[in-house]
C-alpha cells in the first residue's frame, strides 16, 4: 500500500487517526502550536495519545484526563493552567465545529491565531 493510501497514522498507537475531531496534528494548528509551513510534515497522534496535552481540555463532550510526574497540570502554576485550559478546550471546541463543515485549512485556526499570523506575514 503506498503512504499516502495509509491515512493519518497516530505515532503513538500507530492506529489511524481517522477524524479530524480526534486529530493531536490539527489541533496544534489551530491554537498555533504549530506553524501552517510545518503542518504536512509533522507527526500526527490522537488527541487522547498525547496526555500532557488532553489533559488541558475542559468540556462536557471529552473525558477528562489526567498526567503523572512532571507535566500534571495539578503541579503546575495554576495562571498557566487555567490560559491553557482555556485556549485547548477553545481548539477543541474548534474542531468539533470544523468537522461539520467544508471551511478552507488556512481558517482553521482560532480568531486571534489567524490575526497573529497575518501581523507576522503580510501576505497571509
Amino acid at each position: 500500500m503506498a503512504k499516502c493510501d495509509e491515512g493519518y497514522l497516530c505515532e503513538i498507537c500507530g492506529r489511524d487517526v481517522a477524524n479530524l475531531t480526534e486529530s493531536d496534528l490539527y489541533l496544534r494548528y489551530v491554537v498555533g502550536m504549530l506553524d501552517p509551513e510545518v503542518l504536512h510534515t509533522s507527526p500526527e497522534r490522537h488527541i487522547r495519545c498525547n496526555a500532557s496535552l488532553a489533559q488541558y481540555i475542559v468540556a462536557e463532550d471529552f473525558e477528562s484526563m489526567a498526567v503523572e510526574g512532571p507535566f500534571d497540570k495539578r503541579t503546575l502554576d495554576q495562571a498557566y493552567v487555567a490560559e491553557q485550559e482555556l485556549l485547548l478546550t477553545r481548539g477543541w471546541q474548534r474542531l468539533q465545529e470544523l468537522a461539520t463543515g467544508e471551511t478552507p485549512i488556512i481558517d482553521y485556526p482560532l480568531p486571534e491565531i489567524i490575526a497573529g499570523i497575518k501581523k507576522q506575514s503580510p501576505g497571509f
